[in-house]
């Protein structure tokens, strides 16, 4: 292969890569389309010229006729009138006619045959034209289909890289960086205005939930824990009198040699001051 020749294919080549690279298939389809239409508009002209010569047949052929039956009526008055040279000259002129009336007809029958196939090659061109329009129509959707899951796919590949989702966790970072600097500040304003102490005990108030403090406060009604700061229990009668009883006997136990004997009764002094210890406590429940 000569140098020019191989040049000639790289360039023819590289021009036909670079026209389908360059088609588009929608715009391709519609040219197409165009085209057709362009075809169906000159197809159509075709067929209007051939129906006109067509019917032009027609009319010559018929005038044809028209032209030997007047001769031949002419030819009859020649004969009625005894002239029989004019009637052979009319009856001449008569075959004439009949003979381009029989051309005529000939004529008029290829050209309406001639016709009817155009017609027919025209409603087929027709019909290819509008079903080139609905695959068009189909091709254009699969075009779009393809091109919407070519996208789709092209973004999976890019969410595949790990770079944008380290982009955010680094972000998210930073934010809860930045959430927790501004509630030390706050924090810290807080700690610094007023009171020092007194924003000590609000914390430790704050801290009780209300549960702990509904329970706290039933538990003060069923008497289980004393009473709230500012209400102090009332004293019990006869409490008073009965606390140094109380002391005295412990004292008698954990005196050295003076524990009583298990035979021993206890002293009447210390049943009668241990008896009356319980009678304040019905005279409270009364």
């Amino acid at each position: 292969m000569g140098l020019f020749s191989r040049l000639g294919a790289l360039i023819k080549s590289n021009l036909n890569d670079l026209i389908s690279k360059a088609e588009d298939p929608e715009k391709m389809l519609n040219q197409v389309l165009v085209d057709m239409k362009t075809q169906l508009v000159e197809a159509k002209k075709q067929v209007a010229v051939a129906i006109g010569d067509e019917k032009r047949l027609k009319k010559q052929w018929d005038e044809q006729q028209s032209h030997g039956k007047d001769w031949e009526r002419k030819a009859m008055l020649a004969v009625q009138a005894g002239d029989d040279e004019l009637a052979k000259e009319a009856l001449t002129r008569a075959k004439e006619h009949e003979e381009l009336s029989t051309q005529f007809e000939q004529q008029w029958v290829h050209q309406k045959d001639a016709v009817e196939k155009l017609k027919s090659q025209l409603r087929v061109l027709n019909n290819k034209i509008e079903e080139a329009k609905r695959k068009r129509n189909i091709l254009i959707a699969r075009q779009k289909r393809a091109e919407a899951q070519k996208a789709i796919q092209n973004t999976m590949a890019g969410l595949s890289d790990t770079s944008a989702f380290d982009t955010f966790d680094r972000m998210a970072e930073k934010i809860e960086a930045i959430e927790a600097e501004a509630e030390a500040n706050q924090e810290l304003a807080g700690e610094l205005q007023g009171d020092s102490l007194t924003q000590r005990f609000k914390a430790l108030e704050s801290k009780k939930a209300p549960a702990d403090l509904a329970l706290m406060e039933l538990k003060q009604k069923m008497g289980l824990l004393p009473a709230a700061a500012g209400t102090e229990p009332k004293a019990l009668p006869g409490a008073a009198a009965a606390s140094p009883a109380s002391g005295q006997a412990a004292r008698d136990k954990k005196a050295p040699g003076t524990e009583p004997k298990p035979a021993d009764k206890p002293e009447p002094k210390i049943e009668e001051k241990s008896d009356a210890a319980p009678e304040p406590l019905s005279d409270a429940k009364g």
